[in-house]
């Protein structure tokens, strides 16, 4: 029986970094993986989305071009060649990732992993019957499913998750899409680009809740102007299927609103991939399916860690990668310091996007904080109102006394990438008079970072 320093279980963004890490630091290392390295972000999440939401957005500027006098005669689509250029994408980086293994020298072992003891893990690949391997340390990464609700079972044709949405080949007249968080968000925007009619139905009284309620705000005002209905604080309450058409009836605001489409997305959340991976006998804690770590990534059996999705929220690709690193270097005796999640950005990619970190103005005066804002409209920047993105906001949350970036909140073209220059200054401790001392390029549509941390400081000069 072939012995390691750690067994990875899942390669995913977080167990494939964690694993390649581990080689560096030269412990001996193993990857176990059911599917194609890369987990749900690479093949099944993140990146396919991505490439749909990139076409999406081509074909809607397309749409808009003789604004910027481009005349455009016979535009149309052909959705079977966007879905297949997604596809071309997740395949070309999975492969891109059993090359990094191959390149640290880290064997990828095709298979479901099971903990059969505190230093084993017995792995079962179809057709080719059971092994078993040992190592010091085992590193659970398997990641999450998407959840369902009773009585929309998914039939891959008319009732889809996002899974089949990113292998459907064919865009629908109208759509329901039941959830307003990230994923239900970014193929809203998708669908309603290519023309789909689409309805966004969300519990909570604001689209993706949990950010700014200004961001929320901003985001239901742009997908009404783009034609997308958004009801929340709604809820699915029946449905009937026939067939070309889905019958939905929702509850909304005390009333009962009933709305015809061709299919129905469920985006209601993820569920941990925990089941039958032998956990309990080892006595792993669990919470809701939910793997329990300290900030080290540490679960309850001394040699088992857990990093990603399987813990819980930020549910975030870039945090698995994160939480592997460090779960890595602290079982290998590199580090002490555990993983701070206030520093890992959320982002949102549709169009306007969105990118948050750290707390709302909200979540600050409930903390105690005596908070000041400071805030930037891109209507107010050059560089977005020449590209045509004037939608949108930067808003910094400020400790009053200290200027410390207590959080940031972005909503506009190009937000996921601004985001990464507070991720640095949070980082670094830098206060907004630190940011607003910073030249920024000119036109740029990061000066609004600047700008906003001008404003909170009452010396604000463009708006």
């Amino acid at each position: 029986m072939e012995r390691y320093d750690l067994v990875v279980i899942g390669a995913g963004p977080g167990g494939y970094v964690a694993a390649i890490r581990a080689a560096q630091l030269g412990l001996k290392t193993v990857v176990v993986e059911k599917d194609r390295p890369g987990g749900v972000c690479l093949n099944w999440g993140c990146i396919p989305s991505k490439a749909l939401l990139t076409s999406a957005e081509l074909y809607e500027n397309l749409k808009e071009s003789e604004r910027h006098g481009i005349k455009v005669n016979g535009l149309s689509f052909d959705y079977a060649q966007v879905i297949k250029r997604s596809r071309e994408v997740a395949d070309r980086l999975a492969k891109g990732v059993e090359f990094l293994l191959k390149k640290n020298r880290v064997p990828l072992i095709a298979g479901t992993g099971r903990l059969e003891s505190k230093n084993r893990v017995v792995i079962e690949t179809p057709g080719k019957g059971t092994q078993q391997v040992e190592a010091d340390r085992i590193l659970i990464a398997t990641g999450s499913k998407e959840r369902t609700l009773p009585g929309l079972e998914v039939d891959g044709k008319q009732i889809l998750t996002s899974y089949e949405a990113l292998v459907d080949t064919e865009m629908p007249d109208a759509i329901v899409i039941i959830g307003g968080g990230a994923v239900g968000v970014e193929f809203a925007y998708i669908y309603s680009a290519f023309g789909c009619r689409v309805t966004v139905v969300e519990m909570e009284k604001q689209l993706l809740p949990g950010v700014d309620i200004e961001v929320a705000r901003e985001l239901e005002k742009a997908f009404k102007k783009k034609g997308i209905e958004v009801l929340t604080g709604a809820k699915y309450h029946s449905v009937e299927k026939f067939p070309g058409r889905v019958e939905l009836v929702i509850e909304s605001e005390g009333d009962l609103k009933r709305r015809t489409a061709n299919k129905v997305l469920v985006a209601v959340g993820r569920a941990p991939l925990s089941a039958g991976l032998g956990l309990e006998a080892l006595g792993v804690e669990l919470h809701r399916g939910y793997i329990k770590v300290d900030e080290r990534m540490r679960t309850t059996c001394d040699t088992v860690y857990a990093i990603g999705d399987i813990n819980g929220p930020p549910l975030l690709a870039h945090a698995a990668s994160e939480e592997g690193i460090v779960a890595v270097e602290c079982l290998a005796g590199k580090r002490e310091k555990g993983v701070d999640h206030s520093h890992i950005p959320a982002c949102v990619y549709a169009q306007p996007e969105v990118a948050v970190m750290g707390l709302t103005e909200e979540q600050a005066r409930e903390k105690g904080y005596e908070v000041k804002i400071g805030k930037f409209p891109f209507l107010a920047s050059g560089k977005a109102i020449a590209a045509g993105h004037e939608e949108g906001f930067v808003k910094l949350v400020v400790d009053k006394e200290y200027g410390e970036i207590l959080g940031c909140h972005i909503i506009g073209h190009g937000a996921t990438d601004l985001i990464a220059e507070i991720g640095l200054a949070r980082a670094l401790e830098a206060t907004t008079t630190e940011i607003a001392g910073t030249v920024h390029a000119h036109p740029t549509m990061s000066e609004a970072i600047m700008e906003a941390a001008l404003n909170a400081e009452g010396r604000g000069i463009n708006f």
